[in-house]
């Protein structure tokens, strides 16, 4: 299978593959009509950057012009795992991977399927998530069949991913490293190997990474996120919401009503079992055809931050007690 899937990338094909974050969606990163061929399938916006994946560090040098010293440290302890890097790019690279930038959004993922595949196809392997534009990320094969089926020419099935979340992608070629995307490895992880890094905020800040300036993550049904909130809040609001609409629920705390337009899915109240199940809560109850799906927030503490950024990028509406 792996001899296939990477005959397919060295052709210009597309294939999709897991990694430990989410599925992904990838072409040979230097092919610039491979390239595009992920922007058609997906759906995405062509200013929108992709993350090309490697397997070493010798194929990172065929993607970035620059690796200093900072990047050199943040290998070292991250990599392969869940942290992207943004370095200047090589010309060789297809220019639609940065979306017309200078720079590159580079990481090494930590999953054999993902590791073998690049290693077979020889060749730095771009992939955003491999879901519709927009949609919650896939985290297993059977997510990536439901969205892109017919689009591209093969799914490697590795089964569930183990993080759930995409990874951190932090900018090093700023004086002061700025994280783009919140993800499993945190600020206070990277600031602890590098010293300080700080967080983007601006638009022309954020434009340098993937999945930052457009509504994510978000299925059919409207999201609506309950921060800091009780049982008997939770409870009420979506009583409230049955009278007009079919409501589903993922949260920490058991929530029971007695109405079959009711649905929910309870997770354990930490960032893990949040991050590793929450795209599929999100897709599992969108099946029900729900006109609303309540969502109660977690600490945003350590990795919980990086769970609720794409909770808050999903969600059209929030509330607190």
């Amino acid at each position: 299978m792996i001899e296939q899937a990477a005959l397919i990338i060295q052709l210009g094909g597309l294939v999709a593959f897991p990694t430990e974050t989410v599925y992904g969606l990838g072409a040979d990163a230097m092919n610039e009509e491979a390239v595009q061929k992920i922007f058609q399938a997906k759906g995405r916006p062509a200013d929108n950057p992709l993350i090309v994946h490697v397997n070493s560090l010798e194929m990172l040098h065929r993607v970035a012009s620059e690796i200093n010293d900072i990047a050199n440290t943040l290998i070292e302890k991250f990599c392969p795992g869940p942290l992207t890097l943004v370095l200047r790019r090589r010309p060789e690279v297809a220019p639609t991977v940065s979306a017309g930038l200078q720079t590159v959004a580079v990481r090494m993922p930590n999953h054999p399927v993902a590791l073998a595949l690049i290693e077979k196809a020889d060749t730095p392997i771009a992939a955003p998530s491999a879901n519709s534009s927009g949609k919650p990320s896939p985290t297993s094969a059977l997510h990536v069949l439901y969205d892109l089926d017919e689009r591209i020419e093969m799914i490697l099935d590795g089964g569930s991913t183990n993080i759930g979340i995409e990874s951190t992608v932090l900018d090093i070629t700023r004086n002061v490293p700025m994280i783009l995307r919140l993800g499993w490895i945190t600020q206070e992880m990277i600031a602890e190997t590098i010293g300080e890094v700080r967080q983007a905020i601006s638009e022309s800040e954020l434009k340098r990474s993937p999945g930052t300036r457009y509504r994510h993550y978000s299925p059919r049904a409207r999201v609506v996120l309950l921060e800091n909130v009780s049982a008997a809040f939770i409870h009420k609001f979506c009583t409230d919401l049955l009278k007009t609409e079919i409501v589903g629920l993922i949260s920490k705390t058991p929530v029971f009503i007695d109405d079959s337009r009711f649905s929910s899915i309870l997770l354990e109240d930490n960032p893990v079992d949040y991050a590793r199940q929450i795209y599929a809560a999100l897709r599992e109850l969108d099946e029900k055809n729900p006109g609303v799906i309540v969502v109660e927030g977690i600490s945003e503490k350590g990795e919980g931050a990086a769970v609720m950024d794409r909770l808050k990028r999903a969600a059209s509406e929030f509330h607190r007690e």
